[in-house]
């Protein structure tokens, strides 16, 4: 009786680690491959789902200059502040625990990823969390920067958390940008939005870059080392990614630590800047999300952040921090998983991790209405 015990203990054993086991690929080599139907994936619906994406391209033009100054036409003062680079068409990667098991368009093209770096910029502070450099991110924010960007009644309440979530509502200006003018209501004009008493932290998610380049800013000063350098040093060469990503600021957007003058860069692209990166090295930074922040054996965000970073907020159940949530709210996807969560940015950019089914999908250029119709493709190949 003992020996078979023993046999089905270890059976489910041998399950649990098969189940688990993802492929990562090497710094600099072919990223391997696999036939869809390993993985019973049907090959039909595969391509469906293919040919939907790249059927649907981002309508906006593929000088990105030029879309973003039309798509934020309504915002006062708008304009280019960094640098911006013509976009190329639709391209993407699906992955099956690590594996590829579908590709299209040109991943290794360098192109704009807009808010996309948002979730980047989240992992910053992951990483400054797991270091105890942030105590907790329900500490206040002036009680780690106390040069007046959070002075006052206001602005004083304000935590790590509620910037993460994007329901500061700080109140202020950086870099040239004020805080009211960044994506206002659809009513009412300039008056109306800069003399609104701002909203109490923690209460109402505003979507606003000026909050985010903040925070950046902050995260700055709180590592003494530009961003880029942080995310470069623990994780994307950790995870063999490429020398071709870049993570820009606006041109004027200099500040000064340690007597060196440093970049503060942005959250996102709106106006010019933000992480310039190709469709690789964004599916190995979902990779790592999707093995809950483990690269190999080395573990590189803890496990602790992740499942902080995808709670839902709670003025808004599809918000943890910086990353999208596919909770049953205004941007649920109907039909699938309410675990799924997702990066997304400007002109369709996306990084899916969908843990109960062991993928990461990377579309790019998806016109960004598409992408729940186009998710419930990709769901269905495994079906």
């Amino acid at each position: 009786m003992k020996s078979y015990v023993n046999i089905f203990f270890f059976f489910l054993f041998s399950c649990a680690l098969s189940a688990q086991e993802y492929y990562f690929p090497e710094p600099n080599a072919a990223w391997e491959q696999k036939r869809p139907q390993e993985y019973k994936i049907n090959t039909d619906k595969l391509q469906a789902a293919v040919d939907f994406a790249q059927a649907n391209e981002y309508s906006g033009s593929r000088d990105l200059r030029i879309a973003i100054l039309k798509g934020f036409e309504r915002e006062p003062f708008h304009k280019i502040l960094g640098p911006t680079k013509k976009r190329g068409g639709p391209a993407g990667m699906i992955l099956k625990n690590g594996y590829i098991v579908a590709q299209w368009g040109d991943v290794k093209r360098v192109d704009m990823t807009f808010s996309v770096t948002k979730s980047f910029l989240s992992t910053t502070a992951g990483i400054a969390v797991d270091r105890g450099l942030i105590e907790s991110t329900k500490d206040k924010a002036s009680d780690y920067i106390w040069d007046g960007t959070f002075d006052g009644e206001h602005n004083s309440k304000i935590t790590w958390e509620h910037l993460l979530q994007q329901n500061s509502a700080w109140s202020g200006e950086i870099w040239g940008g004020k805080d009211w003018a960044d994506r206002p209501p659809s009513e009412g004009g300039i008056d109306d939005w800069k003399f609104e008493r701002p909203k109490e932290p923690g209460t109402f998610m505003e979507y606003n870059d000026v909050r985010v380049n903040v925070l950046a800013y902050a995260l700055t000063h709180l590592w003494r080392k530009p961003l880029p350098q942080v995310l470069k040093e623990n994780i994307m060469d950790r995870i063999g990614a490429s020398t071709t990503w870049r993570w820009y600021g606006y041109d004027h957007a200099w500040t000064e630590i340690d007597g060196i003058n440093m970049k503060s860069v942005t959250g996102g692209g709106h106006s010019g800047a933000g992480l310039f990166i190709n469709t690789e090295d964004m599916a190995r930074f979902g990779l790592l999300f999707l093995n809950d922040g483990k690269w190999n054996n080395e573990q590189l965000i803890s496990e602790d952040w992740i499942k902080q970073a995808i709670a839902p907020s709670t003025p808004n159940v599809n918000y943890g921090y910086m990353w999208w949530l596919n909770k049953k709210g205004n941007r649920h996807w109907d039909g699938l998983s309410e675990n799924i969560y997702y990066a997304a940015g400007f002109g369709g950019n996306f990084i899916v991790i969908d843990k109960e089914n062991d993928m990461v999908v990377i579309t790019r250029w998806l016109e960004p209405n598409k992408i729940g119709e186009f998710m419930a493709k990709v769901n269905a190949v495994l079906n």
